[in-house]
């Protein structure tokens, strides 16, 4: 139902206007506004364009249909983005995914947050469709197949995407995620120009919004802000740590589980109390790929007692989240591609402790 009244109303008072200055702009009386706001009529339609150019604001936004536009794109973005969510690793409903983001843009066309909530859904559809998969080159550098990783459609249109949408999208959320998602895909196809591009249009990492927000406050709330830039530079700096282990397949193994068991140690520095949050996830998948580096160092009985330190915070993180994220971790071991999984994981389960922790999973 449409409540213009209301809406001329809200308008009004946002301006700061009465009742007799916007009817001397109109050239009607007080008594006609008054009318309007109370529902009691509409004003003559053509007066609606002259209505809508006093507040500055579209005929659609004048009548509230805009808001209605919003509040349905914003619904169907929130349900895609739950339905992506639960692709997480597993093909759950990703068919269902992709062709509720297919028909929101039917229904919006060109909508760029519709836009990006299918490129992300392709994002994701190519991973668990197909997977990531990496070449070890002669000099043990582990890189990424990217042969192989062209060959996915779903990557190719969500490229497409992607470039579109960054010829119109403004700086903001919607840009930064573009570009964070689009450089991962140019990555695991080869397009490291294009990649190296998107990376020198981008800001210097002090200029980031973790570091700027310090120079937005002082005393205490300089401080609280420090703690997380600092923490989010730390969540950055694992990560890579992790990736380095991965890659560089010279490593020795023993040497790649104390690297991650360091990575875990920055969190431990800059946060005593172990009040992990979301992070326990992260680490969860740290010690289960560093029970994979101890198993290849012979070091079995400390491999075991990673995937214990796994499972704690798997239960810490379920705990804050409501997520059944302990039972499926035999399932996501090591979370990270490996090389010799098979192998490792076969030798592994030949152990009766591999049952007994898999048990553990499921209390």
């Amino acid at each position: 139902m449409i409540k213009l009244g209301e809406r001329i109303k809200e308008l009004r008072l946002r301006d700061g206007r009465t009742q007799d200055v916007l009817a001397s702009e109109l050239g009607v009386t007080a008594q006609a506004v008054s009318r309007w706001e109370k529902e009691i009529c509409y004003p003559d339609m053509g007066m609606i364009p002259s209505i809508a150019n006093y507040f500055g604001v579209s005929i659609d936004e004048l009548f509230g249909y805009d808001n209605e536009r919003e509040k349905k794109v914003n619904a169907l973005a929130k349900k895609i983005q739950e339905m992506n969510h639960q692709n997480n690793g597993n093909d759950v409903c990703m068919e269902e995914c992709i062709s509720l983001a297919r028909e929101a843009l039917i229904e919006f066309p060109g909508n760029e947050k519709l836009t990006l909530d299918l490129a992300s859904v392709l994002f994701n559809a190519g991973y668990v469709r197909h997977g990531e998969f990496h070449i070890v080159g002669d000099d043990g550098y582990s890189v990424y197949d990217t042969a192989k990783h062209k060959t996915y459609p779903e990557w190719q249109e969500a490229i497409k995407l992607y470039e579109k949408l960054l010829l119109s999208l403004p700086s903001g959320e919607l840009r930064q995620k573009t570009i964070e998602e689009l450089s991962q895909l140019y990555k695991n196809t080869g397009e490291h120009e294009k990649a190296l591009r998107l990376a020198e249009s981008a800001p210097e990492l002090t200029a980031s919004r973790p570091f700027l927000r310090i120079q937005a406050y002082d005393g205490k709330e300089a401080i609280d802000a420090m703690r997380e830039a600092l923490l989010a530079t730390v969540q950055q700096s694992a990560d890579l740590m992790v990736h380095i282990v991965l890659d560089d397949t010279t490593i020795p193994p023993i040497m790649a589980a104390e690297r991650l068991q360091n990575a875990e140690g920055l969190f431990a520095q800059i946060l005593p109390d172990h009040h992990y949050g979301k992070d326990f996830g992260l680490l969860a998948c740290i010690q289960m790929l560093r029970s994979y580096y101890l198993w290849r160092a012979e070091k079995k009985e400390e491999a075991f007692l990673a995937l214990d330190t796994a499972l704690a915070y798997a239960k810490q993180l379920g705990q804050l989240e409501e997520k059944a994220f302990c039972a499926e971790l035999p399932e996501l071991w090591p979370w990270w591609d490996v090389p010799k999984r098979e192998n490792v994981l076969t030798e592994m389960q030949a152990d009766s402790r591999w049952t007994e922790w898999v048990e553990k999973t499921k209390e």
